[in-house]
């Protein structure tokens, strides 16, 4: 009985001893914040087009934001939920009032909110790649007339998000990431500067990103 228990004693100081060395070898673990910036493109999905010749249809700008998340470590394989808010420069190339065109008049993109999961696959220590995918929920800022202007009125429009990444850690606590996403949104509402929405309604508006990322663990 003795000898058992310095067996289970030894054993349970063995496991107590190692865990911050486990810690310190999942590199794709835990808490993390991060920038992000990347390309960004918004434009009509294949149920909607402005049938305007010669026109991409499409807001084109650089995103920018911040994101933070949290990684269990899974064997060879990582969960994480995670939350991003980023904006964008990118806004319709034509001055135009014609509602029809792009589906929403001329606009300019705004701030994009995304809550989601992940899961990953650890190919070497320090090196993952991942799927993704999550809720997102996006504005797009009306311009007035043929100006730069922003009315203030905005379109609310609600989503989802898929995609893919690879991630590498740079240090214990430090890593880089590159990933494509696709949002699609399907609902829609025009909140107007004096106060109150729009009816909500069907929309089929198509989002491409290409982000690279930079952040630091916990």
């Amino acid at each position: 009985m003795r000898t058992s228990i310095l067996i289970v004693s030894a054993a349970a100081a063995t496991v107590l001893t190692s865990l911050p060395a486990y810690a310190q070898s999942a590199p794709n673990a835990g808490l993390r914040v991060g920038i992000l910036g990347g390309l960004d493109i918004v434009r009509p999905g294949s149920t909607e087009d402005s049938d305007v010749d010669g026109d991409d249809q499409s807001t084109e700008g650089v995103l920018y934001g911040v994101d933070v998340g949290f990684d269990i470590p899974l064997g060879g394989l990582v969960l994480g939920i995670e939350g991003e808010w980023s904006d964008s420069t990118g806004k319709i190339k034509a001055n135009r009032s014609d509602p029809n065109f792009f589906g929403y008049g001329t606009v300019a993109s705004g701030r994009d909110l995304y809550a989601g999961g992940r899961l990953g696959f650890v190919m070497a220590p320090g090196t993952m790649i991942y799927a993704k995918g999550g809720y997102t929920n996006a504005r797009l800022n009306v311009i007035a007339g043929s100006s730069t202007t922003q009315t203030d009125d905005t379109f609310r429009l609600d989503g989802w998000r898929v995609g893919a990444g690879a991630e590498q850690a740079l240090s214990a606590n430090t890593y880089a990431k590159l990933e494509y996403r696709y949002s699609n949104y399907n609902d829609a509402e025009l909140a107007f500067r004096e106060g109150g929405t729009s009816n909500a309604f069907k929309v089929d508006t198509d989002r491409h990103q290409v982000v690279a990322g930079l952040g630091i663990r916990f």
